[in-house]
């Protein structure tokens, strides 16, 4: 479905304006040692995208998703824990809480995305990465 992006890769998607999210895409791209993960903001045109491809309430579900071409999209909590489990040891342990229904998990989660602009602020527009960076990312942001 996204033509920009490797078969072997997997693409995060999260809230470009979130600080929260922000701090977590730079969390992932420090300890990603397998070179996994890719990235692209909720409000880019891939983002957007696989939203409308997938019909995703982004009433519902509107601060990451994870995205491959295998496994279609895994949203809230799973997809916190399946990026968790991607970035191998000790975050790789956090696949534990998979035991815990999903219901549960995502009244965590949802508590937690809809406070998070309250708790960690949010900026005016996307973050923008390094030069460095920019082949991690996918579309405009």
């Amino acid at each position: 479905m996204i033509k920009n992006l490797p078969k072997h890769k997997k693409l995060i998607l999260f809230d470009g304006v979130c600080n929260l999210c922000n701090a977590s895409v730079q969390y992932v791209i420090e300890h990603d040692k397998k070179n996994v993960f890719m990235f692209a903001a909720l409000q880019s045109d891939v983002g957007q995208q696989i939203i409308n491809h997938y019909n995703i309430d982004t009433t519902k579900t509107d601060s990451i998703l994870l995205y491959s071409e295998d496994n279609g999209v895994k949203s809230k909590s799973s997809a916190a824990l399946h990026i968790a489990k991607g970035l191998g040891f000790p975050r790789n342990l956090m696949s534990v809480f998979f035991i815990i229904p999903n219901v549960i998990r995502n009244l965590v989660y949802d508590y937690i995305a809809k406070n998070r602009y309250k708790w960690y602020g949010k900026e005016e527009s996307c973050w923008l990465p390094t030069p460095d960076l920019k082949a991690k990312f996918l579309g405009n942001i």
